[in-house]
């Protein structure tokens, strides 16, 4: 009884707080750190942190129909970072599976996403990568949807390390030499080579779990990003909390440093 009361305050408040944001300034490109999982599955009583993963996994599709119904045009979640490809095989495994199963899932016919997944797949077992990129490009020539990237193997620096040798590489390939590209190489050169070759500058970062660092999350594309953190932990994540952040956004002067 309880539960179902405090779901109706909920989605009351969430109505009343749609209809305040209505006209206001609102994030193209959202970046999101989906934190907490494995706290989480602690306080709730679980001994195996996959039960985390698993509320993690099975609240992104929420996630993704708020966004739609706030008319946000691009996401990216991430899911799993290179540091993360350290944890012992055990954790790391289960956690690749269940965002298996969560592309998988975005990439059914009724969905209207259209997914990419951004990072160093070859840091992946060859069997995951293969399934990730064979779901994403399912999702392709989609219209109409969110757009979503899937932040996986995902290391900030380690991208832009990747753009530089890529535009170095396509310098190259085109017949021209390093000191001719020295000398013309501009921040155009890094944005157009980074993992995801849409919408390059992020509007928004929302951190959940109550850490308060980026850890490497967009580390280029959030120069101007506004910072989001909500102290909730992912699977505890709500519509109101989302749109707090929403909110806060349409609050703030972003002025790019002038």
């Amino acid at each position: 009884m309880r539960t179902r009361v405090r779901a109706a305050v909920d989605a009351l408040y969430a109505k009343r707080l749609s209809a305040r944001l209505a006209g206001r300034p609102r994030p193209g490109h959202i970046g999101i750190m989906l934190d907490g999982n494995r706290r989480w599955a602690k306080v709730a009583g679980y001994k195996d942190p996959r039960e985390g993963y698993k509320a993690g996994g099975a609240k992104v599709v929420q996630f993704l129909q708020w966004c739609g119904s706030a008319e946000i045009e691009h996401v990216t979640l991430f899911m799993l970072s290179d540091d993360n490809l350290n944890r012992p095989e055990r954790e790391l495994l289960p956690l690749i599976g269940v965002i298996e199963d969560v592309v998988d899932q975005l990439a059914a016919p009724a969905n209207p996403w259209v997914v990419e997944i951004v990072g160093a797949l070859d840091l992946l077992p060859a069997e995951s990568a293969n399934r990730l990129k064979r779901a994403a490009a399912e999702t392709h020539g989609r219209t109409g949807g969110t757009r979503v990237d899937i932040a996986v193997g995902y290391g900030g620096r380690r991208e832009i390390v990747h753009a530089v040798r890529s535009a170095i590489l396509e310098h190259g390939e085109r017949g021209g030499d390093l000191e001719e590209l020295a000398e013309t190489f501009t921040m155009e050169h890094i944005s157009k080579h980074l993992y995801s070759k849409v919408r390059p500058e992020s509007d928004l970062i929302i951190r959940t779990s109550g850490e308060q660092r980026l850890s490497g999350f967009l580390l280029w594309q959030s120069a101007y990003a506004e910072v989001y953190f909500c102290e909730c932990y992912w699977p505890d994540f709500r519509e109101i909390d989302f749109l707090r952040a929403l909110r806060s956004y349409s609050e703030r002067d972003r002025r790019y440093g002038r």
